[in-house]
């Protein structure tokens, strides 16, 4: 997601191209027709294999609209979600009465969160006054000299119920997301992808333009305090794509998903969709890109198949904050875009083969686009489940690529016909046989599924959950 912390900071202020048109394009939508089939604020609507079984709203230290949950990650009984204001520990063993197991407070956005092993990792992308809990917003108008913190949290996990905070590394434009890669051999090491980016076109403390790199930070998983930044690669040297009157430039990534069994990366990178080559964790080498000029805004997350062969990309249109799901912006923008991925080695091409947006129509106060989702794990299918945020949950069956389908659906009505409010489901992910949802502004939900072609989904036998970090699940 895009859209800015509750601090805001110029550098994240979504602008696409000439950000004045996509603004006229998105205001001269017409106003939804009444006869839209819509649901009542709050009103529950799913298809018949989909039910919600649990949910637990947003502990009290962040009840406030502002706070948004964020991106989940998963490890043996215990589900972690990300806050804007800090993140909460979930006891899931029992997923129909799933209880809070711990709350931490660490204001920071988005703090995208992932787990491996005794260790926990927060993505800070706001500027802070300091690397603590404690930390103050930096307004994006202090001057140059102030003192500025933004980057990578690491925190020990060793007891779930009650996490402590050991390390931070700060990483030029902070860090929006990050992905694990982790170490080969005796490497007993993991590897963040920090994805940061400036849209501003201008040089701002501590974040230079141009901003076409990861950063590469080194955790030892024995000694996490010695985690520090090992890389810089700059992945676009041409600058990438340049932008458009509807397309993003290029100035860092929003995300990569690395699949590392198969030393493969998919990267989502504004203005371009890439893979890469990590065969060498700290030294990743871009083997082919691609562009949509006609139809992306912002290439914002990617999910390998489980025989990466295919990449789901999604674009943001909007930055999370708008209503795209409607007959004004249609059925190809603010969607998903279906690539099968062709060659061999270096030889590694993208060939598009169809986009997949959800086929319900949304109220002008929801915000709606594609957004955070992962893999259903089975055999012979292509299926995923995927959050829209007020568009609600997805299962979609991408197998064929020029054909893709929606099998499964749950909803929310909106949040308020009055106004828009920033809400529903930031990420849905599948963990060992249940979809869990962390809402942005209802917390947990935990739906059930009850399909013939999902009953024999593999159950996650490795314990640990990072949707950016994909296994091949028939290796379980």
């Amino acid at each position: 997601m895009k859209h800015p912390a509750p601090q805001g900071r110029f550098k994240r202020l979504f602008s696409i191209g000439s950000a004045a048109a996509l603004l006229s394009f998105l205001v001269a939508a017409p106003a939804q027709a009444a006869a839209a089939d819509i649901p009542g604020v709050d009103e529950i609507r799913s298809s018949s294999n989909l039910k919600q079984i649990a949910n637990i709203p947003k502990p009290a230290p962040f009840a406030a609209e502002n706070a948004l949950n964020s991106d989940w990650a998963f490890q043996g009984k215990y589900a972690y979600g990300g806050n804007y204001n800090g993140f909460t520990v979930y006891d899931i063993r029992n997923p129909r009465s799933p209880q809070v197991a711990a709350v931490v407070v660490c204001p920071g956005s988005q703090n995208d969160i992932t787990v491996w092993g005794d260790l926990l990792f927060l993505s800070t992308d706001s500027q802070r006054s300091d690397d603590s809990c404690q930390s103050t917003s930096v307004p994006s108008t202090a001057p140059a000299e102030t003192p500025r913190w933004e980057g990578i949290k690491v925190f020990s996990i060793k007891d779930p119920r009650n996490p402590q905070y050991v390390a931070s590394v700060k990483t030029d434009c902070g860090s929006h997301t990050h992905t694990i890669v982790p170490g080969k051999g005796w490497d007993k090491s993991v590897y963040l992808y920090v994805s940061s980016y400036n849209l501003s076109g201008v040089s701002l403390p501590n974040c230079a333009w141009p901003h076409d790199k990861i950063s590469i930070v080194k955790v030892p998983l024995k000694k996490p305090a010695a985690a520090k930044v090992v890389a810089t690669p700059v992945l676009f040297p041409d600058g990438g794509f340049p932008g458009s009157d509807y397309g993003t430039a290029t100035s860092g990534c929003h995300d990569i998903t690395a699949y590392p069994a198969k030393d493969i990366a998919a990267g989502a990178c504004m203005g371009d969709g890439a893979l890469f080559d990590i065969s060498n964790p700290v030294a990743p080498k871009v083997i082919t890109t691609v562009r949509d000029t006609e139809n992306f805004a912002f290439w914002h997350s990617a999910t390998f198949d489980n025989d990466a062969d295919k990449v789901v990309f999604t674009d943001e249109l909007g930055g999370g904050g708008q209503a795209t799901c409607n007959p004004a912006i249609g059925p190809n923008r603010g969607a998903n875009a279906i690539y099968d991925i062709k060659g061999k080695g270096k030889k590694l091409k993208l060939e598009f083969r169809s986009y997949f947006k959800i086929p319900r129509e949304n109220a002008s106060t929801e915000n709606c686009v594609a957004h955070n989702g992962s893999l259903i794990p089975v055999k012979g299918r292509d299926i995923m489940v995927q959050a829209w945020y007020q568009g609600g949950i997805s299962v979609w069956d991408f197998t064929d690529s020029r054909k893709p389908k929606e099998i499964g659906f749950w909803e929310r009505g909106p949040l308020s016909t009055e106004r828009a409010v920033t809400g529903g489901s930031w990420s849905a992910y599948w963990y060992n046989g249940f979809i869990y949802s962390n809402d942005i502004q209802k917390g947990l939900d935990v739906l059930e599924v009850s399909d013939r072609r999902i009953d024999k989904a593999e159950r996650e036998r490795t314990w640990q959950f990072n949707a950016q970090t994909q296994s091949d699940y028939r290796r379980w």
